[in-house]
């Protein structure tokens, strides 16, 4: 898309500091760092949401999160990493391109893990939640 960040950013028409690229994927330093190291990956195919993603560009996007990890494990050594993707306006995403944060994490950082990002247990029995993604599942 001619007007998406990241989509610019893929196409180096923005310029970023790069630390992985292949002819599918892009991983630059987030401008707004969590931790030393802190990296957006992004496909370049546009897509808003994972669910929005063509499958065929689901595997080196995957794959390029386990490289650039290991990039930053030999570079960095960081204890640990956060890895995910906020997904839609209630999850947080406010860049409409799937992009995935690759943060990493040292002991005693202050940081948690993703079961601090929200704490809203469902009202409904786990046995109908089930019933429900099993109703639409294949």
């Amino acid at each position: 898309m001619s007007d998406c960040l990241f989509c610019k950013i893929g196409t180096h028409d923005i310029s970023s500091k790069v630390v992985y690229e292949d002819s599918e994927t892009i991983a630059f330093l987030d401008i707004h760092p969590l931790s030393a190291g802190h990296t957006v990956l992004v496909s370049k195919t546009h897509a808003p949401t994972v669910t929005t993603l063509p499958s065929h560009a689901l595997t080196p996007l995957i794959t390029a999160v386990q490289r650039v990890a290991h990039i930053i494990e030999a570079a960095l050594k960081p204890d640990g990493f956060n890895i995910g993707w906020n997904h839609g306006e209630a999850g947080g995403q406010t860049i409409g391109h799937l992009h995935i944060h690759i943060i990493p994490r040292w002991q005693g950082d202050g940081g948690g893990s993703i079961h601090t990002i929200v704490h809203n247990p469902p009202a409904e029995d786990l046995d109908e939640i089930y019933k429900k993604l099993r109703s639409v599942s294949t």
